[in-house]
């Protein structure tokens, strides 16, 4: 189902798109989390090392096909608002076989590089085995994730973020139902985990494919929109490729530090991959704006309505900066009782999980501010400039703070979780000052 953005209140269209979108990221984060919750119930340190850095690097080549999907979501969006049906058939035939050819050619290589991906990371020996596992499963599962996010920015290109809440709303019940089993009673470990995700995104996507058939979405399909167009593939990852690129380093870097983390021992390993995976779902709220606030105003960018489109950027930023510094006050007071309900029987992992908790939450507050603004420069198909700011936060603060935090403060985590809100802080600051520099000079008209 179609939707126009171009038109009524901005404040109603930014809730309308983002609400549904932000429930399908939490379910997709879900999976992540149910993993190593359910794991933490039934296994030990070795086992949660295993889940959270492979889920980690799962979560990790999902926010890569979010990002270059992100251009066919955002080129869609123009084409609908700008009132071009053929261009938009066009666009989604080409997405369609761009990301075809994307996920056979990743999982081929993912699957050939396992061993050395482990060995980079420091996974420590006692996880070596069941992280193999997981992450085995999980890479031939990337058609899967691919699948799923591809169909989904076809929708929210439309201007419709329910219909990928729905689809993978029932894949997050059928996850959690085969994790207890497979985790639980069937003693699967890692591998358990693995395979009730890969299970439930397989799910999700026939669920997609099946909505997508019977769905009227207003745009009529034909054998050459699935004809490869060199300048409609070039409009896609215009857009996708720096953001795929900078979601991709940013998830570098947050294994960096893991593999810092890893290198002090198991129980830092633990206590790290636990709270990297709560800020994974507390960055929801943040991620589902950046979407939102490209798709709505890629299409008033199309239609000529460049107020509208700054009005959405000024109401994202208000909802993100609340909404952090909400998160953080909560933090600081009730770090500990959280990240003990992944690691019940391990104080020492609670301990050191709450420094570096309370460090990181500040991130939520910052990131936001970039996140919005990232939306922004996407939908005027300036995404390199969200590349330029992510690539100067990872370079100049999240990974030397990081490593500089672990030798400096080797007894706490607490120093060490701040490189990552000091590295949004510079994102904020330089997404600022590039608004501004191009307002003046008109890009945004």
């Amino acid at each position: 189902m179609k939707r126009n953005m171009t038109e009524g209140s901005v404040m109603k269209n930014l809730i309308f798109f983002s609400l549904p979108y932000l429930m399908s990221c939490f379910l997709q984060t879900f999976y992540g989390l149910a993993d190593l919750f359910i794991t933490g119930q039934f296994n030990g340190s070795e086992a949660i090392t295993a889940v959270s850095v492979g889920s980690q690097l799962t979560h990790m080549l999902t926010v890569v096909v979010v990002g270059l999907a992100m251009g066919a979501t955002v080129t869609l969006g123009h084409s609908v608002g700008a009132g071009k049906p053929r261009e938009s058939a066009r666009c989604i035939g080409n997405t369609v076989v761009l990301f075809a050819v994307f996920s056979c050619a990743l999982t081929l290589i993912l699957l050939l590089a396992r061993g050395g991906i482990i060995q980079v990371l420091k996974v420590p020996e006692e996880a070596v085995s069941q992280t193999r596992d997981y992450i085995t499963v999980c890479f031939i599962g990337i058609p899967c994730i691919t699948a799923y996010n591809v169909i989904s920015s076809v929708f929210r290109g439309l201007g419709d973020s329910r219909s990928p809440m729905i689809f993978v709303f029932a894949a997050g019940v059928i996850n959690v139902i085969l994790d207890y089993v497979l985790i639980g009673p069937m003693g699967m470990g890692a591998f358990g985990a693995a395979l009730a995700t890969v299970i439930s995104q397989a799910c999700s996507v026939l669920f997609a494919l099946a909505a997508l058939k019977r769905m009227n979405i207003g745009i009529s399909l034909s054998r050459n929109d699935f004809l490869p167009d060199k300048r409609m593939m070039m409009r896609i990852l215009k857009v996708g490729f720096p953001i795929a690129l900078q979601d991709g380093l940013i998830q570098i870097s947050f294994l960096v530090i893991t593999t810092i983390a890893n290198s002090r021992g198991v129980t830092i390993a633990a206590a790290v991959g636990i709270v990297e995976k709560i800020i994974s779902f507390l960055f929801l709220v943040p991620s589902a704006m950046l979407s939102t606030i490209s798709a709505i105003a890629a299409q008033n960018d199309g239609a000529g309505k460049p107020d509208r489109a700054r009005a959405v950027l000024r109401y994202g930023l208000i909802i993100c900066v609340v909404y952090g510094i909400i998160v953080s006050v909560i933090v600081q007071f009730a770090a500990d009782q959280i990240v003990w309900l992944f690691s019940r029987e391990d104080a020492e992992t609670v301990y050191y999980g709450g420094q570096y908790f309370r460090a990181y939450a500040f991130d939520t507050i910052f990131a936001g501010i970039h996140f919005c603004f990232s939306g922004y420069f996407c939908a005027y198909r300036k995404a390199i400039l969200s590349f330029i700011h992510n690539i100067a936060s990872i370079v100049l603060v999240r990974i030397p703070g990081a490593w500089l935090a672990a030798v400096l403060w080797p007894a706490t985590l607490y120093p060490m979780g701040l490189a990552a809100p000091l590295g949004s802080l510079l994102s904020a600051l330089i997404c600022i000052f590039a608004f501004y520099y191009y307002k003046r000079k008109g890009a945004f008209e």
